[in-house]
C-alpha cells in the first residue's frame, strides 16, 4: 500500500537476482513450450515446417524478454506500467488505422518482422496499469466509487476497441482479467453486484452489436447438431477427435481427425484436441497438471511478495495464464462457445508467445523483489 517502506536500501546485485529467480518455474515453462512444440510437429505430419521450427525460434527469441523483465528493477517496472499501457492502447488504435485483415478479423499490425497482435499485449500491460493503481490506493479508497472510475475505464476502453476487431476471445479476457484484479484489490462485492445487474440489463442491446459469427457461435453452443456442415462443424470435429482419442490416445503421430484435416485450426485454437486425441486422456490430464503446476508456482511468489505492486502483478498474471487455459481447453470440449483463445505456450502463435513469456518474466520479477516494499512512487527505502 502507498507509504511502505522495504528493507533493501539498494537493488539486488546481478548474484542476488540469479539466485532470487525461481528456476523450477522456468522449467515448467520450457517443458510446457516444448510439449507445444511437439504436437506442432505431430500436426504437420511428421515435419518441422511450417510450425514447429518457427514456434522454436519463437521461443528461443521470448526467452530474452523474459529475462530481461525478471532482471530490471521492480521499480522500473512500477514507473513504466502507465507507459506500457498507453503503448499497447496506442497499438490498438493503430490496427484500425494500419492494421490488415486475417481470417475476417482486423487484429494485426505488419512489422516486417513480425505480425503483431496487440491486443495479447494488451493483457499483460492491463495488468501493470491497474496493479500501479490499486498499489496507491488504501482499503478506504477502493471501497469509493469515484476511485474506480478510473481503473473501469481502463478497462473497459482497450476490451471495447478489441471487440470492435472483432476479438471476442480477447475482449473477454481482458474483462475477466479486470474484474479479478478488483476483486484481489479489495473492491466491495457490490460493486460487482451492481456491474452484473448493469451487464444483464444491457445484454439485450449488446446483443444486436455481435457480428452474426459470434451470435452463431452461441447458437451453436447451444445446439451443435442444429447447422454440424456450417457453425457447429469445428466443435463436433473436436469432440470426435477428443473421443477417438480414448484414455490412452491414438499414438503420437497417429490422430486420424488432425491428420485428414477434418479438425480445423488443429495448430491454433484447437491443439489441445490435437494432444488428446493422439495421448488420450493421460496426456491431456497430465499437460492440466503442469499448467496447475506452473499456476501453483505462481501464486506462491505472488503471495511471498512484501510489496502490494508484487503481489498485484504476480496474481494479475497468473489470473490471466490460468484463464487462457481453462477457456481454451473448456472451449474445444464444448463446455463454453467457441471464442478463439490459444493454449498458452502450445499453441502456435508469435505475439501470443511473447505476451505470456514477458508475463512468466513480470512474475521471475516479483520473485527476485520479494522483500522488497515500495512506497507510492514506486521508491525503495529502508524500513
Amino acid at each position: 500500500m502507498a507509504g511502505l517502506t522495504s528493507d533493501f536500501e539498494r537493488e539486488p546485485g546481478f548474484a542476488d537476482k540469479l539466485r532470487g529467480i525461481s528456476w523450477g518455474l522456468v522449467l515448467l515453462v520450457f517443458i510446457a513450450a516444448s510439449c507445444g512444440i511437439a504436437v506442432l510437429y505431430s500436426a504437420a505430419d511428421g515435419n518441422m515446417q511450417p510450425w514447429a521450427a518457427t514456434q522454436m525460434i519463437r521461443f528461443a527469441i521470448a526467452l530474452v524478454p523474459m529475462i530481461g523483465a525478471a532482471f530490471l528493477g521492480i521499480r522500473q517496472w512500477f514507473r513504466a506500467a502507465y507507459w506500457a499501457y498507453a503503448v499497447a492502447l496506442a497499438l490498438i488504435v493503430a490496427v484500425d488505422l494500419r492494421g490488415f485483415v486475417g481470417m475476417g478479423a482486423r487484429r494485426w499490425i505488419d512489422l516486417g518482422l513480425i505480425q503483431l497482435q496487440p491486443s495479447s499485449l494488451m493483457n499483460i500491460a492491463l495488468v501493470l496499469a491497474l496493479a500501479r493503481y490499486f498499489h496507491v490506493r488504501t482499503e478506504e479508497d477502493v471501497a469509493r466509487v469515484r476511485f474506480l472510475l478510473v481503473p473501469a475505464l481502463m478497462v473497459l476502453t482497450p476490451a471495447a476497441l478489441v471487440l470492435k476487431q472483432p476479438d471476442l476471445g480477447t475482449a473477454i479476457m481482458l474483462l475477466l482479467t479486470g474484474a479479478v484484479l478488483f476483486f484481489i484489490a479489495g473492491v466491495r462485492l457490490r460493486f460487482f453486484a451492481l456491474t452484473g445487474f448493469a451487464v444483464a440489463a444491457a445484454a439485450p442491446t449488446g446483443w444486436h452489436f455481435l457480428r452474426d459469427y459470434q451470435k452463431n457461435r452461441i447458437y451453436t453452443f447451444l445446439d451443435p447438431e442444429s447447422d454440424p456442415l456450417g457453425a457447429g462443424y469445428h466443435i463436433l470435429q473436436s469432440k470426435i477427435a477428443l473421443g477417438s482419442g480414448g484414455f490412452f490416445g491414438r499414438g503420437f503421430l497417429n490422430g486420424s481427425q488432425s491428420h485428414l484435416s477434418f479438425l480445423p485450426e488443429k495448430q491454433t485454437d484447437f491443439i489441445f484436441t490435437t494432444l488428446a486425441e493422439e495421448f488420450g486422456f493421460i496426456g491431456g490430464v497430465a499437460l492440466l497438471a503442469l499448467y496447475k503446476m506452473i499456476v501453483g508456482y505462481g501464486f506462491v511468489i505472488a503471495l511471498r511478495c512484501r510489496s502490494h505492486f508484487g503481489r498485484l502483478l504476480g496474481l494479475g498474471i497468473v489470473t490471466n495464464f490460468s484463464l487462457y487455459a481453462f477457456i481454451n481447453t473448456a472451449m474445444v470440449m464444448g463446455l463454453i462457445p467457441v471464442v478463439g483463445v490459444p493454449l498458452p505456450l502450445v499453441s502456435y502463435g508469435g505475439t501470443a508467445m511473447l505476451a505470456v513469456m514477458f508475463g512468466f518474466g513480470l512474475l521471475l520479477n516479483v520473485g527476485v523483489h520479494r522483500e522488497a516494499r515500495l512506497d507510492g512512487g514506486g521508491e525503495i527505502h529502508p524500513d
